[in-house]
């Protein structure tokens, strides 16, 4: 498939006109894509009489190389994992028929970012282009081109490999954190007992005390616990237990639950706050309200005129208007087209009735509270105690090590050494938790305020007042959605040159004979 130049202009003109087609191929591979030539613009009839489009010139053939052979560069590499991989599930939902605006408005990419994907999935996977009657391009892919991209690209390989290591180095940290408690404990009890043991015994007592002391190390840990530290489905089950409280958490789960939480309640939730709005823009025909918008934006409420949409209008490409009555409506020109069928609602669908008939997306953004932790009081118990117990273990053995006569040796002096992290990790086991809970009060309470700014403009949405109805009513006139289907494509580049030569000479004959 060779790369064309996707600026297309449609001239409204009374009579219409027909150049023989000029086709101009690049033969040699191009460094790039997309690589831009100067191509002829042949004009050719429309599908509707009184206008004419200027078509590019190119042809998909397998004899212009394109694609990625040996030493070649996978364009789809280049692009962000996320980004790739957003487009890709667009493109699944719209059936592999798309325009950028589809693309843009499904995934929340931004409209540079979603034609950038679409070109370079095009490119990888034999996609084609095809065009309307009235200049709109379409990306076009085969259904296996998941399977076509995963052959060329090496990175969708090594992806996998990598987050798996991820996951593995992420459990490790966990798993040794948890771990780290319990031979903190046996350590510095350990030295303690062997400390007591020095001063009233000789070395053989010494040893033998040593000896029945590790024999009663199973009063800690079973061995058992070892084995469920290195859970290999860790990750997997860990999700199902979030989805039930009732779940209980073992061990090393409720020890690392305790110090760190669980993360951030929230990630990735920017990627569904731009999904959902480019999904309600697309529903309300590409034209909206400030006021529909404010549900998914974050509000100040100082705000006096309506700059929180300005965000919105950069990522898709949107333009203030003014209606008659003098309202100003944000439109989105590139979700007013789509390749994809969708039902707009009747324009006197506002408030309440409007939300119920553009079902299927979400009216309001919620976010998430941080959560101090999801082990419950036993659980949690058990982690302060033991972490109170290394504590107390820890204050007393400094003193005993101040307060010894001679120089340790053997195990004392390993212990004498390492005691200055047994102390820091003594302390962070409760100093962490502290700092937490103090900045989840912050998070939270910035969380709820932002979340009740919304709810307050999504009632307003429901049970609007006349101003704001009349204002929604004059969006609705204006919306507008064009499907664009096979029958308004007059030019594709998987389709031969001469084929559409002669079918645009048809065209031209019979407007003709119409005049």
């Amino acid at each position: 498939m060779t790369s064309i130049s996707t600026c297309f202009t449609t001239t409204p003109k009374s009579r219409l006109f027909f150049t023989p087609l000029r086709p101009l191929i690049n033969l040699k591979p191009p460094d790039s894509f997309p690589r831009i030539q100067p191509l002829p613009f042949p004009r050719i009839s429309g599908k509707i009489p009184g206008s004419r489009v200027l078509v590019p010139v190119a042809k998909a053939s397998t004899d212009v190389a394109v694609g990625v052979g040996p030493g070649r560069i996978v364009e789809s590499d280049k692009l962000p994992a996320d980004v790739r991989n957003r487009a890709m599930d667009a493109v699944d939902a719209c059936n592999r028929r798309v325009t950028i605006g589809d693309v843009a408005g499904k995934a929340g990419l931004k409209l540079n970012e979603a034609q950038k994907a679409l070109q370079a999935l095009a490119a990888d996977t034999d996609g084609f282009l095809e065009v309307s009657d009235e200049g709109d391009v379409l990306y076009v892919f085969p259904n296996n081109y998941r399977a076509k991209l995963a052959a060329k690209s090496f990175r969708l390989k090594v992806e996998p490999v990598i987050d798996k290591a991820k996951a593995a180095a992420e459990y490790s940290i966990r798993v040794l954190f948890g771990t780290a408690l319990i031979a903190s404990i046996v350590i510095v009890f350990t030295a303690i007992i062997a400390i007591l043991s020095s001063k009233s015994s000789d070395d053989d007592d010494r040893g033998r005390r040593r000896r029945s002391f590790d024999s009663g190390f199973n009063i800690f840990i079973s061995p058992s616990d070892l084995f469920w530290y290195w859970d290999p489905y860790y990750y997997r089950r860990r999700r199902v237990q979030t989805d039930d409280d009732d779940k209980k958490m073992n061990f090393i789960e409720s020890v690392f639950s305790f110090v760190f939480g669980e993360g951030d309640p929230n990630q990735g939730i920017e990627e569904k706050r731009w999904k959902l709005i480019g999904e309600y823009i697309a529903s309300n025909g590409g034209v909206v309200t400030a006021e529909e918008l404010a549900p998914y934006l974050d509000i100040d409420r100082t705000m006096s005129d309506e700059s929180y949409v300005l965000p919105v209008l950069l990522r898709f490409d949107g333009q203030p208007e003014i209606d008659e009555e003098g309202n100003i409506l944000y439109r989105f020109p590139s979700f007013q087209r789509t390749a994809a069928s969708q039902r707009i609602g009747r324009k006197e669908y506002v408030g309440r009735r409007w939300a119920d008939a553009i079902g299927g997306v979400e009216k309001i953004f919620r976010e998430k509270k941080w959560e101090f932790s999801k082990t419950n009081m036993s659980e949690r118990g058990m982690a302060i105690g033991l972490g109170g117990l290394n504590l107390f273990g820890v204050i007393i053995l400094g003193a005993m090590l101040q307060e010894m006569a001679v120089t340790p040796n053997g195990f004392l002096k390993f212990v004498a050494y390492i005691f200055p992290l047994l102390q820091i990790y003594a302390g962070s086991f409760f100093a962490i938790p502290a700092v937490r809970w103090f900045l989840n009060l912050q998070r939270n309470a910035d969380i709820e305020k932002r979340n009740r700014t919304r709810e307050k403009y999504a009632r307003a949405l429901k049970s609007p007042d006349i101003s704001l109805r009349r204002k929604l009513l004059s969006a609705r006139d204006m919306a507008q959605k064009t499907f664009i289907g096979q029958d308004r494509i007059v030019y594709s580049t998987d389709r031969d040159l001469i084929e559409q030569d002669y079918e645009a000479r048809e065209w031209e004959k019979r407007f003709r004979e119409i005049e």
